[in-house]
């Protein structure tokens, strides 16, 4: 599972790489283990997470699911480093609030104190909303800046490179599924979770001690 969330190859190539190395599985049974464990891992590296920079990068791409457009909401600090991600159908004002919110809920030691995004509608709205109830502090600034947003436009096509061996998803809830390990098994990587460094040896420590295999 880690190797198919980090590299970005398909199913059936993991699988023959794996039969290379002596290790029979199907490429169906490495999809059930996308599909189990990388939204546990996310559940469990969130400790280790660290400070985030009040500095919020906002943005959505798309993603084919079904054979249709679907929206990925992401936010990154000023440094690039992820504080959440999240796959809806809409980018109304609803799933910009319901975004938002699960970034605060993320994060929620460090309250951004700006956050930056395109110049799409429903942003002002679903922050005034999360402002009257108490969920975000009133004095965060909000702007709208392309330029200060080329971090996470960038980051954006890194994370199509992984995404474009799977040629679409087929359903919202696998998709979810899968983008929540690749989008954290990129930040293993990066280091973003891990203080000894971006090794993979590093990688393998704290994967291990996620799931109670360290030594």
């Amino acid at each position: 599972m880690r190797w198919y969330c980090k590299y970005g190859i398909s199913y059936c190539d993991l699988a023959e790489m794996m039969s290379e190395r002596g290790v029979s599985v199907n490429p169906s049974t490495i999809f059930r283990w996308v599909q189990r464990y990388a939204p546990e891992i996310e559940k469990r590296v969130g400790p280790y997470q660290g400070h985030r920079s009040g500095s919020w990068r906002v943005d959505e791409t798309y993603v084919r699911v079904g054979g249709k457009w679907k929206y990925l909401f992401r936010a990154v600090d000023k440094h690039g480093r992820l504080i959440a991600s999240m796959l809806s159908g809409r980018r109304d004002t609803g799933a910009a609030y319901r975004f938002l919110r699960k970034a605060l809920r993320a994060v929620s030691d460090y309250p951004p104190s700006s956050i930056t995004t395109d110049k799409l509608a429903s942003y002002p709205k679903a922050i005034l909303r999360l402002q009257n109830e108490g969920l975000l502090p009133n004095d965060v600034v909000h702007r709208t800046s392309k330029y200060l947003n080329n971090i996470l436009e960038a980051d954006h096509g890194a994370l199509k490179r992984v995404i474009r061996p799977t040629r679409g998803f087929q359903s919202m809830k696998t998709a979810a599924a899968t983008l929540t390990g690749f989008e954290v098994m990129r930040m293993i990587r990066r280091g973003h979770y891990n203080k000894r460094g971006c090794r993979a040896t590093s990688e393998i420590r704290l994967i291990n001690q996620l799931f109670g295999l360290a030594a």
